[in-house]
């Protein structure tokens, strides 16, 4: 006589725990996706931030009242041993140029309504004509849609604007963008 055994698992049930595995994966993905890009967006407000801040330290103690021109000036030490105005994360981009952070390239550059300061400020490895009376700071996402949905533009001013539909294009650092609203 044989003895059937009634170890393991039938198909259907095997189906159905694949079937409700699918089910909350459906359900988790997306919200998982929202939380990422807002995360993102929360680094890029971060980032301007941060950028705005050591822009007036630069500005008061360092530049003769004039800003740096570039993201690489403010990761540079005043003197020996000191510490920077910015992190080294985002202290790697030159004038004009800009980095990835986050799902958001971020740049810094001089304003068209500046006025060029031919003086090389405090920086031991600064570079004469890398001063500017304003600037201006953009943040936008790599992929919209995918890493961020919002645009961010800040300047001398200090106040970060956001955009959602498009990239806030103005390059003037003394007044507020034609497009965008304060962010609150």
């Amino acid at each position: 006589m044989r003895i059937r055994s009634n170890k393991g698992f039938t198909l259907i049930e095997l189906l159905i725990v694949v079937a409700i595995i699918g089910i909350i994966a459906a359900i988790a993905v997306p919200g998982l996706l929202r939380a990422r890009m807002s995360g993102n967006e929360a680094s890029a407000i971060g980032s301007l931030r941060a950028i705005s801040s050591s822009q007036q330290a630069y500005s008061s103690s360092c530049g003769q009242g004039f800003y740096a021109k570039g993201l690489s000036t403010l990761a540079d030490p005043p003197t020996a041993g000191a510490v920077a105005f910015i992190s080294p994360d985002l202290g790697t981009a030159a004038a004009g140029a800009s980095l990835e952070k986050s799902g958001y390239e971020v740049l810094m550059d001089e304003a068209t309504d500046g006025v060029d300061n031919t003086s090389a400020g405090c920086n031991p490895l600064g570079i004469v004509g890398a001063l500017s009376s304003s600037y201006y700071t953009t943040a936008n996402p790599i992929s919209a849609g995918s890493t961020g949905t919002r645009y961010f533009w800040s300047s001398t001013l200090g106040t970060i604007y956001v955009d959602s539909t498009a990239p806030i294009g103005d390059t003037a650092g003394n007044v507020a963008p034609a497009a965008g609203a304060v962010l609150q």
